[in-house]
């Protein structure tokens, strides 16, 4: 049976699964800094705000994630010394820069009643069993947003793609990942989706 809770109100220590789906979620990007999954987890481990975090729990194991800011909270905090602590000097100082940046920026101009959904991920064996979907419904039936949106979805990930437009997310911004970043990772743009919830609409 799937519950769906609160991070920081989990009975368990859900960090060590939080990061560890966020490094298997996140390969793609995170490639460059290490190829082993487990240096992965205890790199980011620390990062997660957890009163911000939504935790889908089966059997005592975190099987899926998903984080709801107001665009101007942050859902994770990264500590350049743990980054270099896991990822050698080398690349846990550039883990600290570049993924701050691309983590730890708000909105610039945040929207009232607006929610930002970010960080969605869902264990390799649980995938296609409807996890990341009622996590997604569990945060717009207990958040008080009227519009939310998910920024930076991989144009490639299919399923995602599918899954959003699914509970009503629309395409509403587009932004092509350059040439030889796109070649490399192959991810050609980073689409933006947002969903306006309607008064008394079911999702």
């Amino acid at each position: 049976m799937i519950t769906i809770v609160k991070a920081d109100q989990a009975e368990i220590d859900v960090r060590p699964g939080l990061s560890e789906l966020f490094a298997d979620g996140f390969k793609q990007w995170l490639g460059f800094f290490s190829k082993d999954p487990k240096k992965l987890a205890a790199a980011f481990a620390h990062m997660f705000v957890l009163d911000q975090f939504y935790v889908a729990l089966n059997q005592g194991q975190v099987i899926g994630m998903a984080a709801c800011t107001n665009g101007t909270a942050l859902s994770v905090k990264l500590d350049k010394q743990e980054l270099r602590k896991h990822l050698g000097l080398y690349k846990g100082t550039l883990a600290g820069v570049f993924l701050k940046k691309e983590f730890e920026t708000p909105f610039a101009q945040p929207l009232p009643r607006t929610g930002s959904i970010e960080f969605v991920g869902t264990a390799s064996a649980f995938r296609g069993q409807g996890v990341a979907t009622q996590l997604i419904r569990h945060i717009l039936e207990h958040t008080p947003y009227e519009v939310y949106l998910i920024e930076e979805v991989a144009d490639t990930n299919t399923a995602a793609m599918k899954l959003y437009n699914k509970l009503g997310f629309n395409e509403y911004k587009r932004r092509e990942i350059p040439g030889h970043r796109a070649k490399k990772i192959g991810i050609n743009h980073n689409v933006s989706l947002r969903l306006i919830k309607k008064p008394g609409s079911e999702v």
